[in-house]
């Protein structure tokens, strides 16, 4: 147990505390519905010292799935295969990403937008970086680092550690579910609850006898949905933001 919660305090469970203190400040000042949060915001006016602060943050957000993965080998095993990260049925894991990212998008919009409109979310910027001819592969890189980040120690990693601990399946569907949602609550409780029922459905999938424990559908599916999100608000005319109070 000591190791799980050294990893999480290392990647996402350090996420989840930073979220929670930020929702908190943020209940403190007034309504959500008034208020704003954006993700991938720049960090330099200068546009090369920008583009290297964000290779770098993207390099060191990924050390602690290096980590797991490394803690998950440690049976001499392949770490990759045992949590199906790997290439061995490139067009199933392909065809059930973009299935599982279908499903999950659509709605996952409509309770944003309902949230919004009940005031129970933040104005939540998908991306507040400026425009130059990196941003666009800086937002796809971003998009993979977070399916990769959540993926693996979310679902891959918590599960082969909890399994290793005697959990359940409940138990385990539950606690990944709840994580999931935890690292979210900065945006406001809609992308909490919004976060838990796509934690849900992809622990549940994983644990089928469709996921087969492997996590690359999850990777894909993942990837695609920040994809559109990150490089499709980037892309949006103002007009349609300002329709779906995306700005």
């Amino acid at each position: 147990m000591a190791e799980i919660w050294i990893l999480l305090g290392l990647s996402l469970g350090q996420s989840a505390v930073y979220a929670i203190v930020a929702l908190v400040a943020a209940l403190s000042q007034g309504p959500l519905k008034g208020q704003t949060t954006a993700l991938n915001t720049s960090q330099s006016p200068r546009p090369y010292l920008d583009l290297t602060y964000q290779v770098l943050s993207i390099v060191f957000t990924l050390v602690p799935v290096a980590l797991a993965l490394y803690l998950l080998s440690n049976r001499g095993r392949s770490a990759t295969r045992a949590i199906g990260f790997d290439l061995h049925r490139p067009g199933k894991d392909l065809a059930w990403g973009v299935g599982l990212a279908a499903v999950i998008g659509i709605p996952g919009l409509g309770f944003y937008v309902l949230g919004r409109a009940i005031g129970i979310t933040v104005q939540v910027q998908a991306s507040a970086l400026d425009a130059y001819w990196w941003t666009v592969p800086i937002l796809v890189a971003r998009a993979i680092m977070n399916a990769l980040l959540e993926e693996i120690i979310v679902v891959g990693y918590l599960h082969e550690r909890l399994t290793d601990l005697g959990w359940g399946r409940v138990k385990f569907v539950v606690s990944s579910s709840v994580l999931r949602g935890s690292y979210h609550l900065y945006q406001g409780w809609g992308p909490f609850f919004g976060n838990m029922a796509m934690g849900v459905l992809f622990s549940c999938f994983y644990l089928s006898r469709w996921g087969r424990r492997r996590t690359m559908p999850l990777v894909v599916a993942h990837t695609i949905l920040d994809v559109v999100s990150f490089v499709g608000y980037a892309l949006l005319p103002q007009s349609v933001k300002d329709s779906l109070g995306l700005s």
